[in-house]
């Protein structure tokens, strides 16, 4: 069997398998397997033995269960809210200044847990109803909560921004460096977007009577929220800077993580056992589903790689004879449609290996390719009809909101998104200005 046909059999039995409800680890791994024995043979089964220890002996790989740990405690803890409430006390009451809130919160809250799936399920569980019993429109607070929550995936430390280092053979520094400018510019253009449409549309974020009737905070209580709030804000900054410094590997950053999110629940008074207990179950059930999509990923990836998938790409691309940027436009869009049926992991554990060389070979920085996929990753996930997010939103959102309204709802912010991918591709040195000017040229 060729490799283009053993492709298309491959991918017809992913969808197959996704249509059935199949566990996607289990189904990608069986898949290789299962068309790996009658193609290859007995000798396939050498793939998983060292998958196995690519996968779970990996340094880099390990600082997952601990980011997910860190995100899990400052989220039980209720150290969320504290962010939350300081952002809004900076913010002031100015029309939209909650959905301001949310988007800065919720993104920093969906880069502590690290994946979109339950940073937009951890960010609508603390925003959403404060928005709603304010007033403000339900297009809005879905569309706000989804983009901050969603976000997470490009704001360092982010997991799929780990597992296309560990899978490419990058530094996992560099592409936090890289991420950080796109998410700002993102960050930016959102809040732009919301103060713009309320002040066009002031019913979208109506000035809430109860804010009005609130009483002036005393001094004591802002210090409070302040402390809370700025001590939250250091931790994350703690770990990401420990990485670009120097001072701590990804893994041992991870760890600086969970130890400091536990001292600030202390010290706030926040720490019980059962919130402990809780948070350590909650990661241990997401950290094991992670880890059976990434093996059974990573076998599948490795076994079309093995059977030479890399070069029927690279042949197919100059045989096109298209411009380099043309083909990187193709990767863009294969990923754009993976999005609508996968997670961000898989599309990661996927693509990286065979894009990212292609990519490199013809003269593009694995850096900026990687944060482009990131990008492309988080308006995939979104797009409607069928983007894999759409229904994280819809498990949060009250019974009386259909699809349709959640779809109307995230279009705005997938149209910002998809501007900043382009003017990455149009102006790299978004990208790779700032890991240059700190780590120097790679």
């Amino acid at each position: 069997m060729g490799i283009e046909m053993l492709t298309v059999v491959l991918l017809l039995c992913i969808l197959v398998f996704f249509a059935l409800g199949a566990q996607v680890g289990l189904a990608l791994g069986g898949i290789a397997m299962a068309v790996g024995y009658m193609t290859w043979g007995d000798g396939i089964f050498n793939v998983i033995p060292s998958t196995l220890e690519a996968t779970y002996f990996s340094f880099i790989l390990l600082a997952i269960p601990l980011y997910i740990y860190m995100g899990q405690l400052l989220t039980k803890s209720g150290i969320g809210d504290a962010m939350f409430n300081f952002s809004q006390m900076l913010i002031g009451r100015v029309r939209g200044s909650l959905a301001i809130s949310v988007i800065g919160v919720c993104s920093m809250i969906g880069a502590m847990v690290g994946i979109i799936g339950a940073g937009i399920m951890t960010s609508g569980s603390i925003a959403l109803k404060p928005m709603l019993e304010r007033g403000y429109n339900k297009r809005l607070a879905l569309g706000v909560i989804m983009a901050g929550g969603g976000l997470g995936i490009l704001i360092p430390p982010s997991i799929p921004m780990i597992m296309f280092a560990a899978s490419t053979q990058n530094s996992v520094g560099r592409m936090f460096l890289g991420a950080m400018l796109p998410a700002l510019l993102t960050v930016l253009l959102m809040v732009l977007y919301v103060v713009i449409s309320c002040m066009l549309n002031p019913g979208r974020a109506p000035l809430d009577k109860d804010i009005a009737e609130q009483p002036e905070l005393k001094g004591k209580e802002k210090l409070r929220i302040a402390r809370d709030g700025l001590f939250s804000m250091v931790l994350i900054v703690a770990v990401l800077g420990s990485i670009i410094t120097g001072i701590a590997t990804p893994t041992e950053s991870g760890a600086i993580g969970v130890v400091g999110a536990i001292f600030l629940a202390i010290i706030f008074k926040r720490f019980k056992a059962d919130m402990f207990l809780h948070a350590g179950f909650q990661t241990a059930t997401l950290v094991s589903v992670a880890m059976w999509i990434i093996f059974g990923a990573s076998v599948f990836s490795n076994f079309h790689l093995l059977m030479g998938v890399q070069n029927m790409v690279a042949g197919f691309t100059e045989g096109l004879d298209l411009p380099p940027i043309m083909i990187i436009l193709m990767f863009q869009l294969i990923m754009l449609l993976l999005g609508f049926i996968i997670d961000e992991f898989i599309i990661v554990l996927m693509c990286a290996p065979i894009f990212t060389p292609i990519a490199v070979s013809l003269g593009y920085d694995p850096i900026w390719f990687g944060v482009l996929m990131i990008i492309n990753i988080l308006i995939a996930v979104q797009t409607p009809p069928y983007g894999f997010a759409l229904f994280y939103l819809k498990g949060i959102a009250p019974p009386d909101i259909g699809m349709s309204e959640i779809y109307k709802s995230v279009t705005p912010f997938i149209l910002l998104n998809l501007t900043v991918l382009i003017l990455c591709m149009v102006f790299p040195e978004i990208v790779t200005w700032l890991p240059n000017t700190v780590m120097g040229e790679s």
